[in-house]
């Protein structure tokens, strides 16, 4: 149990250090003509005072990473569940926080710096759709079905396993190993982690939707290659979702095991755990191989010195897109591996107030079955 306890825990120090590098090398993921959410020419890339600009953020966040790497590391070492906990939650918190204020503000320094060098794109140009290619694409929405026979696995596993378990069913763990919440048996027990896949499947679903409905990235300086990158990279995203979310919510075939006492709760923990990770490792590798949008798929294209499209005037503070002339519900991010939403579109917003209810109320389920 000390051990399992011991593992547990470092898995979530171990998030810090995963989430503060992937966003460190951010800048380098990205178009070469998009630095810190500003247009600029593929030939900036090579620019001194650029490529400054871009190894500064990236010491000073991976600075920060280890510092709170290491006092998450001071609390594993005290065995503080609860210093563990905190560091980890407000240590994520100030990563994303922090990256996203010091991307501000290196992103007012570069618009300086093109304004000084008169980087001002002459025309809008605008790619046409390359016919008689072939363009990767996501993979079917059909995929998702193999949702439905892992959650059929889980409810009758449950219902076959129900008269096995005891009158007092453990549903929570402290990181000390111990059982800290104990609940009574009864007929909604086995629907828990149900819903907790139809969750999922839902949130790893409507990822992938977005994908297949998300504006594709094209650069007019070279159509058919960008179109082939974002096409691969769109492919990539779409398998690993799939994959990922079916990884994830098989993991949670174990929970009715663990409430007939097959599998201690402390097992079934870090089981999930470990599916959550190969998941967050996955979109790393994923990002860090064809980098955002593609942009890493064909890093030896030739770079150009002309801004031929500039959208800077859409993107408010660097991460949200309003331009009420595209029609275009979703799009690559700017600053980020990804997606974002066109908030100039009304659907947008009904569509993330449905996910903000969705999500409140399997809250509520959760916490009225337990």
């Amino acid at each position: 149990m000390m051990a399992d306890t011991t593992m547990m825990m470092l898995m979530i120090v171990a998030l810090i250090p995963i989430v503060g590098i992937f966003l460190a090398i951010i800048p380098y993921l990205v178009k070469k003509s998009e630095v810190f959410a500003v247009t600029v020419p593929e030939s900036s890339a090579q620019d001194p005072y650029i490529k400054k600009l871009k190894l500064r953020y990236l010491l000073i966040v991976f600075g920060l990473t280890v510092l709170l790497t290491l006092l998450s590391l001071v609390f594993l070492l005290a065995k503080s569940e609860l210093g563990v906990i905190v560091s980890m939650g407000i240590g994520t918190l100030l990563l994303c926080g922090g990256s996203y204020a010091l991307m501000l503000y290196f992103r007012k320094k570069v618009k300086a710096y093109k304004d000084s060098m008169g980087w001002v794109a002459q025309h809008q140009e605008r790619t046409a759709v390359v016919m008689g290619m072939a363009v990767p694409r996501p993979i079917s929405l059909a995929w998702n079905l193999l949702y439905l026979p892992i959650i059929a696995v889980t409810a009758a596993i449950g219902y076959l396993g129900y008269g096995l378990m005891p009158e007092q069913i453990p549903m929570q763990l402290g990181l000390n190993g111990e059982v800290s919440t104990i609940v009574d048996k009864n007929t909604y027990v086995i629907l828990i982690p149900v819903v907790i896949q139809f969750f999922l499947a839902l949130c790893f679903a409507s990822s992938h939707w977005i994908i297949t409905r998300s504006k594709r990235l094209s650069d007019p300086g070279a159509p058919a290659v960008s179109s082939l990158a974002y096409g691969m990279f769109a492919h990539a995203q779409s398998l690993y979702i799939v994959a990922g979310g079916l990884l994830l919510a098989a993991a949670f075939v174990t929970m009715p095991l663990t409430f007939m006492g097959v599998m201690s709760l402390m097992q079934t923990a870090i089981l999930i755990i470990i599916a959550a990770f190969v998941l967050i490792i996955g979109a790393l590798v994923v990002s860090v191989v064809y980098g955002q949008g593609g942009a890493r798929v064909f890093k030896r294209m030739q770079e150009s010195n002309i801004l031929l499209a500039d959208e800077d005037q859409h993107w408010k503070l660097g991460v949200f897109y309003f331009n009420r002339d595209d029609s275009n519900w979703f799009l690559p991010a700017r600053f980020g591996i990804g997606w974002t939403v066109n908030f100039a579109r009304p659907f947008v917003w009904i569509f993330s107030f449905a996910l903000v209810v969705v999500t409140i109320a399997f809250i509520i389920v959760i916490i009225t079955m337990t």
